[in-house]
C-alpha cells in the first residue's frame, strides 16, 4: 500500500507542476514516520523516498540506528516542535531541524553541533497564522530574529516552514503559504543575512497540492504516504 500511495502522490505533483511550469524534481517530499514503525519507514524508503521526517526525538533514534544498521541512506529531518533539552541527540542524527522558533533554542543547536564539529542546517519555523496552538517566530519578529540567528557559527539557516491552519478547504490555507513565500523573497531581497533562503517547507497531506503552487520546495507527508 505504502508503494502504490508513493506512486500517487508522485503523480499528484507531477500534475501539478505541469500545470504552473515547476519541475517536479524541484520539489522534496518528507516521508512523515511519526508513531510508524521501522518497517513501514523501510517501505517508503525502498518506494523512492530519500527524506524521513520524524516529530519525537527518541523515536528518531531508535529508527535512525536500525535503518543505519540495515544499510539504509536517507536525509533525516526533524520536523515537530524541538525541546532544547533534545538538542544534543537531535543535532547528532538530523540533516535539517525545520522547527527552530527561539532564540534560546537556536542557541543550543549552536552549542551542541559545536561540540561535534558540525554546521547545522536549520528552518525558521514561522507562525503564519493567529491560533494560539501554533508554534513559531510572530510574522512580525522574523527579520530580527533571523539576524540575531545568523550570527551563530555552527548554524546555516536554509529557509522557512510554516503549519496551515487545518482547514477542510485546503483553498483557504492559500494565503498562509503566500505570506511565507513573499517573506522568504522579502528577506532574500534585502540581504538581511550571510546567507540566501532556498527552502519553503510547507504543504501536507490535506494541502499540499496548494503549497507547491504558492512556491513549496519541501512537502511533509505523512498520512497520504502511510495511510491511516
Amino acid at each position: 500500500m505504502i508503494k502504490e500511495n508513493i506512486l500517487k502522490v508522485n503523480e499528484r505533483i507531477r500534475t501539478i507542476c505541469a500545470m504552473i511550469n515547476r519541475a517536479p524534481s524541484s520539489i522534496t517530499v518528507v516521508a512523515v514516520a511519526k508513531g510508524r514503525s521501522v518497517q513501514e519507514a523501510k517501505e517508503a524508503i525502498n518506494a523512492g523516498i530519500t527524506d524521513i521526517g520524524e516529530n519525537r526525538v527518541q523515536e528518531a533514534i531508535l529508527k535512525y540506528k536500525e535503518l543505519k544498521t540495515a544499510g539504509y541512506k536517507l536525509r533525516n529531518h526533524m520536523v515537530g516542535h524541538l525541546q532544547t533539552n533534545k538538542v544534543k541527540d537531535a543535532v547528532r542524527i538530523f540533516d535539517l531541524i525545520h522547527s527552530v522558533d527561539s532564540l534560546r533554542l537556536a542557541q543550543a543547536i549552536d552549542k551542541e553541533a559545536a561540540k561535534i564539529g558540525k554546521v547545522q542546517d536549520i528552518l525558521i519555523e514561522v507562525k503564519t497564522s493567529p491560533e494560539a496552538t501554533k508554534f513559531g517566530v510572530p510574522y512580525e519578529g522574523v527579520f530580527g530574529f533571523i539576524k540575531e540567528v545568523s550570527q551563530l557559527k555552527n548554524i546555516t539557516i536554509r529557509g522557512l516552514m510554516t503549519i496551515a491552519p487545518l482547514t477542510d478547504n485546503p483553498q483557504k490555507a492559500r494565503p498562509y503559504f503566500k505570506k511565507l513565500r513573499e517573506l522568504k523573497d522579502e528577506i532574500n531581497g534585502l540581504r538581511i543575512t550571510n546567507c540566501n533562503l532556498q527552502i519553503l517547507s510547507m504543504g501536507m497531506t490535506d494541502d499540499f497540492e496548494v503549497a507547491i503552487e504558492e512556491g513549496a520546495d519541501m512537502l511533509r507527508l505523512g498520512r497520504v504516504i502511510f495511510g491511516g
